[in-house]
């Protein structure tokens, strides 16, 4: 799949009320890529070669401008793909580079390279974690595990280290060690335990409350074409908010996970948004650029795993719900 295509999918891209600068790309017939607005001021000038399907006068989607491509005359950072500018064209940071291109943004929050140190930026580009590990993982229930004296290889794996040290951190950033007791609430996490990461208002207790009023219902439409027999006590979902409104995001993004609380749809699956009064509540599909009602998404799943259930009679975990 094209990098760029897909990162218009998970970031994703949508319909703010704020009314923002209309800027494009553009292309010099050397092919290098730079930034104009509609009245032909150069924002970033031509200085990248871009490696995806860009075509000139595209639209620069999003609260930032990404260059998904090497700055002519500058040698990348190690680990690194790409350049990431503010839309009055202030450099901002370069992503780390993972899955051949910029990296993915996942809870919120995305990584970046500073000095061969890795850190997390915001949608808005704001660095929430300081660059301070050799690696880090990206986050997963509220933790990412972090390394310090690890070594990369050329697979963009990590080969194990005499004296490299792995930890976890939160979403604050901080060091959080396992718990040696543990409840039903707290996240197993590369075998090891630690305290369950999320706190909610009230309001935010209304918003997930939503979805878990709807459990089974969802459960059974994201399991419907699973091959494998789930057990039932291993089908419920958790619902959690992993952002919350900003600057240039009025909403509360809710991702779904299943009974490990493992992310169950990384990119863009059964992931939600909410108004920021808690009222309206939104489905986050793939390649949309608007606020997508959740009755009308709800509505396209039933559709969609009632003809599955008719093409495959023999699927183990049935779609049980009526809906008529």
């Amino acid at each position: 799949m094209n990098k760029a295509l897909l990162l218009i999918s998970v970031i994703p891209v949508l319909a703010f009320s704020q009314e923002k600068e209309v800027l494009r790309y553009f292309k010099t017939k050397e092919s290098l890529v730079g930034v104009k607005n509609n009245k032909g001021d150069i924002i970033v000038p031509a200085q990248f070669k871009i490696y995806s399907d860009l075509e000139d006068g595209d639209l620069v989607e999003g609260e930032t401008i990404l260059f998904d491509g090497e700055k002519k005359g500058q040698k990348s950072q190690k680990n690194t793909w790409g350049y990431v500018y503010d839309r009055k064209g202030n450099f901002l940071y370069t992503p780390f580079l993972y899955d051949n291109g910029p990296d993915y943004f996942i809870e919120g929050v995305r990584r970046f390279v500073k000095n061969g140190k890795i850190g997390f930026v915001d949608r808005n580009g704001k660095i929430v974690i300081e660059p301070k590990h050799d690696f880090v993982n990206h986050f997963t229930y509220g933790y990412a595990q972090f390394c310090d004296g690890c070594k990369r290889n050329n697979e963009g794996g990590y080969v194990k280290v005499p004296g490299e040290k792995w930890g976890m951190m939160n979403a604050k950033g901080e060091t959080v060690k396992p718990l040696t007791t543990y409840s039903e609430n707290d996240v197993k996490i590369v075998g090891k335990y630690y305290p369950y990461p999320f706190q909610y208002n009230e309001k935010e207790k209304k918003i997930l409350q939503f979805f878990d009023k709807q459990n089974a219902l969802l459960s059974d439409l994201y399991y419907v074409n699973q091959y494998n027999k789930i057990p039932e006590k291993e089908k419920k979902l958790f619902f959690e908010i992993i952002e919350r409104p900003k600057e240039n995001f009025p909403y509360y993004q809710i991702n779904t996970y299943d009974y490990t609380k493992y992310d169950m749809g990384m990119l863009y699956r059964f992931k939600f948004l909410a108004s920021e009064d808690g009222k309206s509540f939104y489905a986050i599909k793939a390649g949309n650029e608007k606020e997508f009602p959740f009755e009308n998404w709800l509505k396209e799943e039933i559709k969609q795993a009632e003809q599955f259930q008719k093409e495959h009679p023999d699927n183990p975990n049935k779609f049980k719900h009526n809906q008529n």
